[in-house]
């Protein structure tokens, strides 16, 4: 099976490609973390793709148990079917819903299975996959049978580091921590978004993009998502360099700003900062 490399639409660090194939290789989870924006989730698809596998999506709320990845039991149903003489009460598994890891372990072949923020689960979400994970299998009590993975599927788990995952499940994962871009990065990123976007004004919005993300106080800095968002704004309202060329000397709020702030202090920051450059000015 061929490797995992940098797609069209994706650019992959040589660190990330190295630590997807590390996992593939040692049929391992592989934990990606970083902050929001950064392609963490984009990755599983642009993976799933490049090596021909089908992807199985779980996106984790704060709600989740690990059981709802496996099975759940469907007692309420019975019970009514049983009050209604539905002959479907014989058969206990007419009542068990598949969950996503359930469908992984029975796919004809191998699949990618995205675990996407994992961190938003209860801390024991994790700890209660262990088992499933290594050995991949499980056990449903209700019907006293065992499922059993045809192929071990591939697993990229994501995480915002809202909380800190058990050391336990951290031992059992090839773990990759995805930087922030570089500006040489940034620049073939959107290039592969936005190939036909002027050269001067990518220029001057990846400056001003940068220069937003140095300010300090900031609550949320804008990312790369942020950063497309706000390109395909400024294409579309065909915003001249020279409007973003003005923010040179002083940090000041950015045209079509809502792109790229995400919170009312962060926009009252760039104000507050606005006004105290026109009074230096």
């Amino acid at each position: 099976m061929a490797g995992f490399k940098s797609t069209e639409r994706y650019i992959a660090s040589r660190d990330l490609e190295v630590a997807v194939n590390a996992a593939v290789t040692l049929q391992r989870p592989l934990l990606v973390k970083g902050e929001p924006g950064t392609g963490k989730t984009v990755l599983a698809h642009e993976v799933a793709q490049s090596l021909g596998m089908p992807l199985i999506e779980w996106h984790i709320k704060s709600t989740t148990k690990a059981q709802q990845g496996l099975y759940e039991y469907d007692a309420v149903s019975r019970l009514r079917d049983g009050q209604l003489g539905d002959e479907r009460v014989r058969d206990i598994g007419n009542y068990i819903v598949r969950g996503k890891l359930w469908d992984a372990f029975e796919a004809e072949k191998q699949v990618l299975v995205l675990i996407d923020e994992i961190d938003k689960a209860d801390i024991e979400f994790p700890n209660d996959l262990l088992l499933e994970l290594d050995r991949m299998q499980f056990f449903v009590y209700e019907t006293r049978k065992t499922v059993a993975a045809r192929h071990r599927p591939i697993v990229i788990i994501t995480s915002n580091n809202e909380k800190e995952l058990p050391d336990a499940f951290l031992r059992r994962c090839f773990f990759h921590y995805i930087r922030f871009p570089d500006r040489e990065t940034m620049e073939k990123i959107v290039q592969t978004h936005y190939p036909d976007i002027r050269k001067d004004l990518a220029r001057e919005a990846l400056n001003v993009f940068f220069q937003v993300r140095e300010v300090p106080g900031l609550k949320k800095k804008p990312a790369t998502s942020e950063l497309l968002d706000w390109l395909k704004l400024l294409m579309v309202e065909d915003l001249p360099p020279e409007a973003l060329r003005a923010n040179e000397k002083h940090v000041v709020i950015p045209p079509l700003h809502g792109a790229l702030l995400k919170n009312e202090q962060d926009v009252h920051l760039f104000e507050r900062l606005a006004f105290l450059a026109r009074r230096g000015g």
